[in-house]
């Protein structure tokens, strides 16, 4: 069994990791490609590591995300969770269904920025 995370702002699929206000926790059978429970639970304050620790700590095994800085993905990958970034998607349990299937399609993209932060900071200690 894993779980998988998704970032989330007001209940669908957050294209840029660092402005979810909550993450769909999704245990799934990747074997038998199911989902087998979902929990929806409000992000930790958004504060540099935060994320990746809380989500190591809540037994994530992979990250779902649109945008992210590339600290993020080596602070993942330092806890052993697999992250796929540069997806795309609205509904979260459709996301999760098309990793499941390996229809997700991925740009490799860490950070896309959007309308949340100038990203250009991420792998700098001033940022």
């Amino acid at each position: 069994m894993s779980k998988i995370a998704v970032p989330l702002i007001d209940g669908k699929f957050s294209s840029h990791f660092g402005g979810a206000d909550a993450f769909g926790l999704f245990e799934v059978d990747q074997a038998a490609r199911t989902i087998l429970k979902m929990e929806v639970v409000p992000a930790p304050p958004h504060e540099r590591g935060a994320f990746p620790t809380w989500l190591h700590e809540n037994g994530a095994t992979v990250i779902l995300a649109g945008g992210m800085g590339p600290r993020a993905v080596q602070m993942f990958e330092q806890f052993g969770i697999q992250v796929l970034a540069g997806v795309g998607g609205e509904d979260p349990r459709a996301v999760v269904k098309a990793f499941l299937a390996g229809d997700l399609v991925s740009t490799g993209e860490t950070c896309g920025g959007g309308h949340l932060h100038a990203c250009g900071d991420h792998g700098h200690e001033g940022g």
